[in-house]
């Protein structure tokens, strides 16, 4: 019996993978992440194999769902490049999210990092900030100023060496 399953799933598999991958590109525009969301769709249908009456239905529409989930990521990413940079006064930016930005703030130190991810990216207010990282408001936003100014040093220089 469990090797029919596994058999059925192994088909299912060979048959919708590439097909979904290559919807879930056109979407996503990043080969990558197709193919992340599609193999997590499909991790999601392996978790209720037994209780889902129609896979194909249930494959697309948890990738639809994923797919909506990223580009609300994206979206959240930009909101906070556009803030940080803003409130750091660098001055004209480019309104695509620069990835050397995000390169830039995973390279903080911790103490400043998390507390701009948390601000910025997922755009909790610095009260929820101050709870969640158990600091004092005034302790998270001295961190959000060294951290906006890390970051409009680092972002001045290269935007002088462009120059």
């Amino acid at each position: 019996m469990k090797g029919s399953r596994e058999k059925a799933a192994s088909e299912l598999f060979a048959a919708l993978y590439p097909r979904l991958a290559g919807w879930c590109r056109r979407l996503v525009d990043d080969d990558g992440t197709a193919h992340e969301i599609a193999s997590e769709a499909f991790t999601r249908l392996w978790s209720r194999w037994t209780s889902v009456a129609e896979p194909r239905g249930f494959l697309y529409v948890t990738a639809a769902n994923l797919v909506r989930d990223h580009w609300r990521k994206l979206e959240r990413e930009r909101r906070a490049v556009r803030r940080a940079t803003a409130e750091a006064a660098v001055g004209p930016r480019n309104e695509q999210a620069d990835p050397s930005v995000r390169l830039l703030v995973q390279a903080l130190p911790e103490r400043l990092r998390v507390p701009i991810l948390l601000h910025y990216y997922a755009d909790m207010p610095i009260r929820e900030v101050a709870a969640l990282t158990g600091r004092k408001e005034g302790t998270v936003k001295s961190d959000l100023h060294a951290a906006r100014e890390l970051l409009r040093a680092h972002l001045g220089r290269r935007l002088d060496h462009t120059l």
